[in-house]
């Protein structure tokens, strides 16, 4: 028997996606964030793999920061952005810290226990949010990077964050992962989320719309949620069991305009579409996540961070970039089995976008990053961003975030041919990379039995390597002065 409800809901969201893409013509270029969750079944190393694009209109820098394990005083306080307090945890963990300054929702963390936490904008219908004591925002991330050890427990930790306190703004998916599950955790304005696991044999993609759709709220371990998220929809008539069938959180949940715009559907779209065995559907009905055709790797799924459609198609199937020129950072989380996390967990990141870049591997067990890749913390200004950025081109190591900025304005300045020689080193390197680190980390695991930090110093030495590298091949493009 045909579900004649849903087959309705169905046809009215692919009517409203088509009129948004007629509405949309020509599509205006997207500065929005992408992210992308490998379960450990699907990756070709057997471990969750965590991706992320982050996207912010200039200007903007990018730190990066290793923060050390710190324990705190009894009767420590946190204060949050708005005035907010709550106790600090007695002690909280080592992380990596990809730092937007200035920006409220941009920064991203990968924790000691390979917890790693970025998101994506996904705005929410909800207009009548409960806020207490000034809400939480900002600070949401940093302390699930700081006190969870896995990310079934940063959902959690983020769960009740959100309940004591509200979620500040319209809405936004958290990407928490670790080595062994990946989950979506979807925050809506004040006090209601619901997070999902990403099947472990399968890949999620989110382009900022909520994707999660199918919920099964009695089955704990892939379902996680707020106790109303369903009653307080019908107490607002959002959604009617007897009308619409099986709740939908991101039909119910989501606002119009984002889960309709051919941007965000387009986007996810063309990221599924490179992993999916088959044709996925056109309209707004994408799966949550697709099972693979083949298993993934790292080195793929940066290919799909760098996605840039060759061919303009026609309605009603846009394709739209995932690396935009808002891209200023992107990575992807490395976890392996049978090695020490400081080893086995690495963070390969760019800077600028991931067309004009190259990823470089930065083990997590490397005691801080090098002193180019952080500056003031402090967002520039238009008129400095521009200065630097259009200067003349003169790499620098101790400017990290410039000299692959400036490089990246030179680079699409010089057009089509000067991107596909960028990229074309930037595999080369990506596979010289690759082939190091297998030696790399067996000569590691060899000192770090007896002395730790001559093991950290080995890494980071193969890090430098690989940046100064990085550099050489920047400059083989673009000459100096240019």
């Amino acid at each position: 028997m045909i579900d004649t409800r849903n087959t309705r809901r169905t046809l009215k969201a692919a009517c409203l996606w088509l009129l948004a893409v007629l509405l949309a013509i020509p599509v205006a270029p997207t500065q929005a964030c992408y992210s992308i969750v490998v379960g450990k079944d699907a990756s070709a190393n057997g471990r969750v793999i965590m991706a992320h694009n982050e996207d912010d209109g200039p200007p903007q820098v990018v730190n990066h920061y290793k923060v050390p394990r710190k324990r705190h005083a009894p009767g420590t306080k946190i204060t949050l952005l708005n005035g907010g307090q709550l106790d600090q945890a007695d002690q909280t963990w080592a992380y990596i810290w990809s730092e937007l300054p200035g920006m409220r929702f941009s920064d991203s963390y990968i924790n000691e226990w390979g917890v790693g936490v970025a998101s994506d904008n996904c705005p929410s219908r909800e207009d009548k949010p409960e806020i207490t004591d000034g809400g939480i925002g900002f600070k949401l991330r940093r302390i699930v990077a700081q006190r969870a050890r896995t990310a079934r427990e940063g959902v959690l930790l983020a769960g009740q964050l959100v309940e004591r306190f509200g979620y500040v703004d319209s809405g936004r998916t958290y990407i928490i992962c670790d080595a062994e599950e990946g989950w979506l955790f979807c925050a809506v304005n004040g006090k209601h989320w619901l997070a999902r696991r990403v099947p472990d044999n399968e890949v999620a993609m989110v382009a900022n719309t909520y994707t999660i759709h199918e919920v099964d709220l009695t089955d704990k371990d892939n379902f996680l949620a707020c106790d109303d998220i369903i009653t307080y929809a019908i107490k607002r008539g959002w959604y009617d069991p007897d009308k619409d069938g099986p709740f939908d959180f991101a039909a119910v949940y989501s606002n119009p305009g984002s889960i309709t715009h051919p941007s965000n559907i387009g986007r996810q779209r063309d990221g599924l579409t490179y992993v999916a065995p088959g044709p996925l559907p056109l309209g707004p009905s994408l799966p949550f996540s697709v099972a693979p055709r083949t298993k993934v790797s790292i080195s793929y799924i940066m290919k799909v961070l760098r996605h840039q459609p060759e061919v303009k198609q026609s309605l009603p199937a846009p394709t739209c970039a995932i690396c935009s020129g808002g891209t200023q950072t992107s990575f992807v989380l490395q976890h392996r089995a049978g090695l020490p996390r400081e080893i086995g967990a690495v963070y390969w990141f760019c800077l600028a976008s991931p067309d004009t870049s190259f990823f470089m591997p930065f083990h997590f067990g490397i005691a801080e990053f090098p002193a180019g890749f952080s500056t003031e913390s402090k967002r520039p200004t238009a008129a400095s961003f521009d200065v630097r950025i259009q200067a003349p081109f003169r790499p620098n190591p101790m400017r990290a975030f410039w000299t692959f900025s400036n490089f990246r304005d030179k680079v699409h300045g010089q057009g089509d041919a000067a991107i596909k020689q960028t990229q074309s080193a930037a595999k080369k390197l990506l596979e010289e990379a690759q082939s190091l680190q297998e030696p790399v980390e067996e000569a590691a695991m060899r000192l770090y039995a007896e002395d730790k930090t001559a093991a950290r110093n080995l890494l980071a030495n193969y890090f430098d390597g690989i940046y100064l590298s990085a550099i050489e091949a920047m400059s083989g493009v673009i000459s100096e002065e240019q």
